[in-house]
């Protein structure tokens, strides 16, 4: 009777889970969907509103009016460059820091380790970041899109609790040989921390990819160096100083002579081509993720 019971309340308990999951993932789904959906709709038919599931009026025109520039594909190319580079030059540096931090014989293993556990609690703050950038001659040049962010300490953090979990008889054995702490870095630590390397290179590519706030303070004044999310960020606020100034009326008017596009219908399209390389990668990088968040969360 009992086992009879719980099984009933097990049997609810997965059905009301089920519901609210399904419908977490509609609510989480459906801004999205309605920006694809946008993108692929007449902008003339857009701006009368009521556009939700599909387009109304299907056109090509939003994605022929952004690849028709050559800046967006310029700045896919600076967004593509900048995240492959800082991903590799963050999760090296910080994979080898975590390394000579995790071993128990490093003297200062204690002092470093705090001070970088300090660092994610106290910055410097925007103005002295800034005169900091500036002195080093990085304001307007590329390298300001990795240098400030080459060591994480978060990412210290995660890839140091995986490297505590490799038996020490592991890279005894391997010291025993002859080799040295390089040999032992690059032959047995990168190919045995290869899972936490590559949750940690996730969360570097999506933060470089999705970041464009310090294009905006940084590199705003060189077009050469703006990125996809700073086009984004661009059109976001054209569309916003478009709806209070002219209303409907005024958004319907400009779309009819203005090669039948509005900023709403293209700040759609060019969102859609943001976010597509991202959707692409993570479900192929969901399992190191899920491996990553579970060791992050341990610390000592």
């Amino acid at each position: 009777m009992i086992a009879s019971k719980r099984h009933y309340e097990e049997r609810i308990f997965t059905s009301l889970n089920t519901a609210f999951m399904i419908a977490f993932s509609v609510l989480m789904l459906y801004p999205f969907w309605n920006t694809v959906a946008v993108s692929f709709n007449e902008a003339v038919d857009t701006v009368r509103g009521g556009v939700t599931l599909y387009p109304r009026r299907f056109t090509l025109q939003n994605y022929k009016m952004v690849f028709s520039t050559g800046t967006i594909f310029h700045a896919f190319f600076v967004s593509v460059a900048r995240t492959s580079i800082n991903m590799f030059v963050n999760v090296f540096l910080t994979a080898m820091i975590a390394y000579v931090l995790s071993r128990p014989n490093f003297m200062f293993r204690k002092p470093f380790t705090m001070i970088l556990v300090i660092s994610m609690y106290i910055n410097a703050g925007l103005i002295p970041t800034y005169f900091l950038i500036k002195n080093l001659g990085l304001l307007n040049s590329f390298w300001v899109y990795v240098i400030p962010g080459m060591v994480n300490a978060f990412n210290f953090l995660v890839i140091r609790t995986y490297l505590k979990t490799i038996p020490e008889s592991v890279i005894e054995s391997v010291r025993m040989d002859g080799g040295g702490d390089l040999k032992i870095f690059f032959s047995m630590i990168i190919p045995l921390s290869m899972p936490v390397l590559a949750t940690v290179g996730l969360f570097v590519a999506v933060g470089s990819w999705n970041s464009w706030f310090d294009t905006l303070i940084y590199a705003s004044s060189k077009v050469n160096l703006h990125t996809l999310q700073y086009k984004l960020m661009e059109y976001l606020q054209s569309s916003q100083s478009q709806a209070r100034s002219s209303g409907e009326v005024g958004a319907m008017a400009l779309a009819k002579t203005s090669s039948l596009v509005t900023p709403v219908s293209i700040r759609a399209a060019i969102t859609v081509i943001a976010s597509a390389p991202i959707l692409f990668i993570y479900p192929f990088m969901q399992r190191y993720f899920v491996v990553g968040v579970n060791i992050g969360g341990v610390k000592e």
